[in-house]
C-alpha cells in the first residue's frame, strides 16, 4: 500500500516520506535510530481523527501499521521513535488557546519555551513542572512523560497540573477527560461508545484489582514507569480521573490534542544554600534537615561535573555580556583551586529557596545552614552571580561532556533512577561499585530532594565494548533499583529502553494489568506498539546503533 497516497486526501495537513525528513524523524535524544514510513503534520483534530480512524480500518485488513505521537523530539527514551508512521504535532498544532483564571489551555505541539513566555506575560504565571530542557521540549512530549524538574520538589510533576485532556481514542472518536464525580463516571460508563467502554473496563479493572495496585503503587516521591493506576481514583476527593494515565504514557493510550494546565505563580526571591560533601553517609541527614526548611529546588552534580566545571568553566561565559562574564569569571576561581589542590567534594548540593523578598529567602537560606553545623560540612550561601554559577554547572555540564570529550556521545540508558533518600549511603556506594566495573565515563547529576539521579556516560556506539556495557550495566543498575523499592525512571519514561525491565519494579499481575489497561485503551495496538507494554531486550540491541545528536531549538 501506498501510505501517502491514501492518506494526503483523508486531512489538510501535510504528509512527507522524502529522505531527509524520514531521517530527521528517525532519531529523538536517546541511543536509538529508527527510520520511519512516513511523517504526518495534522492541522487539526479532525485531521487526528481521521488518521487513527484510516488505520483502525487498514489494521482490519491486515496491514502492520500504527502510529506514534511526537513533538519536539527531546524524549531520551525511544518514546517517539517507529518503523511507522510518526504523528508530528510541532508544525501546525502548536497553538496558545487562551488562559481561564489560572488554567492555560494549548496544543500538544508548543515548545514550552514560547508557552512560558504567553502566560508570563498574560499572568505571571508558569508551568512549574518544566524540564531541564525547557528551551527545547514541547507541551505533548512533557505530558506524553510527565516531566519534572527543579521544580517538581515543591510544586509536583505534570500529572498534578493537567486538569483536562482532548484525546482522540482508537476508533478516531474524540474524548475530553478531566476528574469526574461519582455520578458523573455513572453516566459516562452509560454511553454506547468507546469512551463509555473504557470507563466501564477501567472502573472494572480497578475496583477488581484495588489491593493489588495500591500495593504496587512505588513508595518514592517520582514515577514514570508504567501506567499510574493507583492514581485514577483520588478516594479523598471521590473522583475518577483518566487523565492520570493519559499524562506518562507515551502516547500509547489515544492521542492528546489538547490541554488544559494548571499554572502557578513562583516566588521572586531567591537565595541558595550550597553543600559541599565529601561522606555520603551524612546525605540523608542533610537532605532530612534541609528539606524541613522548603526549599523551591535541591539539586545536586558530582565530583566529575566539578572537574569539568573546573576545567572548562570559560564555556560557562564566553557568550555572556562583559560585566556579567568578568562577574562569573571571578566565581568559578574556588573550583579551579579545589581542582588543582585535590580537595573536590563527592557531592554538591543545591538547594535554591525562595520567598517573596529577599529577606525571607536568604533567612531560610541560613536557617538551613545552621541546622548543618553539628554535620561539620562546609557550606556556602550564594547569591547574584555565585548563585548563577552554580545553576550553570548544574544545568549545562551534559552539553559540555558532548563538546569535549572527542569521540564519545552522551548516552542516556540508565539515566532516571529514583531511590529513597535514607538509602543514599548503602545505595550511592553499590552504584558506584557498578560503574567503576565499565570502562566508561559518566557524570552524575539530579534532584537529591527527591532522590531522582541522572547518570549519563560517555560512549562509542561503534565500539563493541560499549554496546556490550549498555546491554550488561542496564539491568545491573535496574536490580539494584529494585532492591532498594526504587523507580528505574523517575520522569523520562520507558520507551524502547526501560519496557522491558518494567518487570524488575513490578510484579507479573500488575504487568498484566498494564497489558489489559493497553487493550481496554487500544485493543489494535494501533498507538506506539512496544511502549509500556510490549517491549523486549531485543528492541534495545537491534535498534541501538547511532551516535547521539546534540538537540538545538527550532
Amino acid at each position: 500500500m501506498n501510505l501517502s497516497k491514501a492518506i494526503i486526501p483523508l486531512i489538510k495537513g501535510d504528509v512527507a516520506d522524502d529522505a531527509e525528513t524520514l531521517k530527521k524523524f528517525s532519531h529523538d535524544t536517546s541511543i536509538f535510530e529508527i527510520k520511519p514510513a512516513l511523517v504526518v503534520s495534522p492541522k487539526d483534530a479532525d485531521d487526528v481523527s481521521a488518521l487513527v480512524r484510516f488505520v483502525a480500518e487498514t489494521k482490519k485488513g491486515g496491514e502492520n501499521i500504527s502510529l506514534t505521537a511526537r513533538c519536539a523530539g527531546t524524549d531520551m527514551s525511544g518514546g517517539p521513535l517507529t518503523n511507522s508512521i510518526v504523528v508530528s504535532f510541532t508544525k501546525y498544532m502548536n497553538r496558545f488557546l487562551g488562559i481561564e483564571k489560572n488554567e492555560a489551555i494549548v496544543e500538544p505541539g508548543m515548545y514550552y519555551r514560547d508557552f512560558e513566555k504567553e502566560t508570563l506575560a498574560k499572568s505571571g504565571s508558569i508551568l512549574a513542572s518544566y524540564p531541564a530542557s525547557r528551551e527545547l521540549c514541547a507541551l505533548g512530549g512533557m505530558i506524553a512523560d510527565n516531566a519534572g524538574g527543579e521544580l517538581t520538589l515543591r510544586y509536583g510533576k505534570t500529572d498534578k497540573f493537567v486538569k483536562e485532556l482532548d484525546v482522540v481514542l482508537s476508533d478516531g472518536s474524540k474524548a475530553t477527560m478531566r476528574a469526574l464525580t461519582k455520578s458523573e463516571l455513572e453516566k459516562k460508563k452509560a454511553e454506547k461508545s468507546l469512551e463509555g467502554e473504557i470507563y466501564t473496563k477501567m472502573d472494572e479493572l480497578l475496583e477488581k484489582n484495588r489491593k493489588a495496585i495500591r500495593a504496587a503503587r512505588p513508595n518514592v516521591s517520582k514515577n514514570s514507569a508504567g501506567y499510574a493506576l493507583w492514581n485514577v481514583v483520588d478516594e479523598k476527593q471521590n473522583t475518577f480521573d483518566l487523565t492520570k494515565l493519559i499524562v506518562g504514557s507515551q502516547g500509547t493510550l489515544g492521542l492528546v490534542t489538547k490541554a488544559k494546565l494548571e499554572l502557578i505563580k513562583p516566588k521572586s526571591r531567591r537565595a541558595m544554600l550550597v553543600v559541599f560533601l565529601s561522606d555520603l553517609g551524612k546525605l540523608p541527614e542533610i537532605v532530612k534537615r534541609v528539606r524541613k526548611f522548603d526549599p523551591e529546588s535541591f539539586e545536586s552534580y558530582d565530583d566529575h561535573t566539578f572537574k569539568l566545571a573546573a576545567k572548562y568553566g570559560y564555556e560557562f561565559i564566553k557568550n555572556m555580556g562583559l560585566r556579567q562574564a568578568i562577574s562569573l569569571a571571578f566565581a568559578f576561581i574556588p573550583e579551579v583551586w579545589m581542582a588543582i589542590t585535590g580537595g573536590i567534594p563527592k557531592l554538591v548540593l543545591l538547594a535554591e529557596f525562595a520567598e517573596d523578598t529577599d529577606e525571607e529567602a536568604q533567612k531560610k537560606a541560613h536557617q538551613a545552614r545552621e541546622t548543618l553545623k553539628d554535620l561539620s560540612v562546609s557550606t556556602q550561601i550564594a547569591l547574584g552571580s555565585m548563585e548563577k554559577k552554580y545553576w550553570k554547572i548544574r544545568r549545562e555540564s551534559f552539553a559540555l561532556l558532548r563538546k569535549h570529550v572527542h569521540g564519545l556521545h552522551a548516552a542516556p540508558f540508565i539515566d532516571d533512577i529514583v531511590v529513597h533518600p535514607d538509602d543514599y549511603p548503602k545505595f550511592l556506594p553499590e552504584l558506584a561499585t557498578l560503574l567503576s566495573q565499565y570502562d566508561i565515563m559518566h557524570t552524575i547529576a539530579g534532584h537529591i530532594g527527591d532522590a531522582n539521579f541522572h547518570i549519563i556516560p560517555l560512549i562509542d556506539l561503534g565500539r563493541p565494548e560499549h554496546r556490550k556495557a549498555v546491554m550488561e550495566l542496564t539491568p545491573k543498575v535496574y536490580t539494584l533499583v529494585a532492591k532498594y523499592k526504587g523507580s528505574i525512571t523517575g520522569e523520562h519514561g520507558d520507551g524502547i529502553i526501560r519496557t522491558p525491565y518494567l518487570n524488575l519494579m513490578y510484579s507479573t499481575e500488575i504487568l498484566k494489568l498494564f497489558a489489559e489497561t493497553k487493550n481496554i485503551f487500544d485493543p489494535q495496538n494501533i498507538f506506539n506498539p512496544g511502549k509500556k507494554v510490549g517491549g523486549t531486550i531485543a528492541d534495545i540491541e537491534k535498534f541501538m546503533t547511532r551516535p547521539i545528536p546534540v538537540p538545538k531549538p527550532v
